[in-house]
């Protein structure tokens, strides 16, 4: 890439990527760059598109905001968009939380949460401050969300700068009861203050899965130890997995929960932390310093919070979730045909694996696998050299579609990943 550009691209290595793709318009599920080329958004943009891009009605709900409201700061005042959005997140979440705090993204969501968990025992006098997480977790990339991820490369520069955490085995089909002794052990030494965890699917790490009954075990383990659980639900939220959080395939649900990228239907920025009652009772007192200081310039954005929801209208709406239905159905379809999809040059796929709309498969490949595998990069230029936008987690090739999307364009999607496979 010309280093004389004014724009430095996140997750990238300027000198070696290829020119960024310019894009000049959207709709629906399709992308148009300024030579008139489409490309289907097979990956939502990094997640968060959910109802198509250039959505009319959330639009129209923004051009209307925008002309009473732009926005307000937050502290000493409050705004009709924030306050609905805040009811509505909660009766979503089937009452079990009572508060939500805003703040701008998934990052910024779990920084929130730590601090809650933290100081939830700080606030009652208690000496808990180790914080639990899973081994090939990604929470985000401030410095509180990237202690509680999992080392990396990313990481690797701050190491000794992050603070420690506790990681234990995710269950993982075949590791679930070393998951479960794992959490165990450390819960003995009872100085324990959070476990956080991202439900079901966990994202970045490349699409890693495992079931719902297995989670149950872990909170209920957690919470019978005095352990706030949190749950991150930045990437599973809003139907991604089926249900319109993670969390309501368990029964036990967590104390804190983040939320972020699909919570605006991918229109804008807007993160929310929502926590249980106990929680915010910890910080209720007469006694200043037991508050939560934390806030952001755009907390509770008014037109952030009016994206927001517009897109809980459009959930709400009778068919929508036909939509995510149909999208797991195609998805399965494709699953079969993934494990029966040979020729005399196919590539191995293995670890064929789907929650909801999510399905993501490994390509085989002689090197190591993960995040900087060779074939990521060969692997999305063939895709969207056929118009079809899908970025590999290294050798880990997965879809996460809008529910706008239709039957011809998922076909498409799966063609294209169909005729890499079938390259020498």
């Amino acid at each position: 890439m010309d280093s004389n550009g004014p724009i430095w691209y996140p997750f990238t290595q300027m000198k070696l990527a290829d020119e960024p793709i310019h894009i000049v318009r959207g709709a629906g599920a399709l992308l148009a760059d300024k030579d008139g080329k489409l490309y289907i958004d097979a990956v939502s943009s990094w997640w968060t598109n959910i109802h198509g891009h250039s959505n009319p009605y959330i639009a129209q709900k923004l051009y209307e905001q925008s002309l009473q409201l732009e926005h307000v700061i937050f502290a000493g005042f409050t705004h009709t968009p924030a306050l609905k959005l805040a009811l509505r997140l909660l009766i979503h979440t089937e009452g079990h939380f009572s508060k939500v705090f805003y703040s701008d993204n998934g990052s910024t969501a779990v920084e929130v949460a730590l601090k809650m968990a933290l100081q939830f025992h700080s606030n009652a006098g208690v000496n808990k401050k180790r914080i639990v997480a899973f081994e090939n977790s990604y929470h985000g990339d401030t410095f509180g969300s990237m202690s509680v991820s999992d080392r990396g490369a990313f990481s690797q520069p701050f190491h000794d700068k992050l603070f420690d955490v506790t990681f234990i085995t995710p269950p993982l089909p075949g590791k679930e009861q070393e998951s479960i002794n794992q959490l165990t052990t450390f819960l003995a030494n009872n100085d324990v203050a959070a476990f956080i965890y991202e439900p079901l699917v966990m994202g970045a790490g490349g699409m890693l899965m495992y079931q719902p009954e297995y989670l149950e075990q872990l909170i209920a383990l957690a919470k019978s130890n005095g352990v706030i659980c949190i749950a991150d639900e930045v990437m599973t939220g809003f139907y991604r997995t089926g249900k319109i959080f993670a969390s309501h395939y368990c029964e036990t649900r967590p104390d804190i929960m983040c939320i972020s990228k699909g919570i605006t239907g991918g229109t804008m920025a807007l993160g929310a932390t929502l926590c249980a009652t106990h929680i915010f009772e910890a910080f209720y007192s007469d006694d200043k310093m037991k508050a939560l200081y934390h806030g952001h310039s755009y907390t509770a954005n008014p037109l952030a919070c009016t994206a927001a929801n517009a897109s809980l209208d459009i959930i709400e709406q009778a068919g929508f979730i036909d939509n995510v239905i149909s999208i797991t159905s195609i998805q399965s379809d494709f699953a079969e045909r993934l494990k029966t999809f040979v020729t005399a040059t196919t590539k191995e796929v293995t670890n064929i694996r789907q929650h909801g709309t999510i399905l993501a498969f490994d390509v085989v490949t002689p090197h190591q696998t993960g995040y900087f595998n060779e074939l990521r990069d060969e692997m999305y230029r063939f895709f969207i050299g056929n118009g079809v936008l899908l970025r590999p987690l290294g050798n880990t090739v997965y879809i996460m579609p809008p529910y706008c999307i239709n039957v011809e364009q998922m076909v498409k999607i799966h063609a294209v990943i169909l005729a890499y496979l079938a390259q020498p």
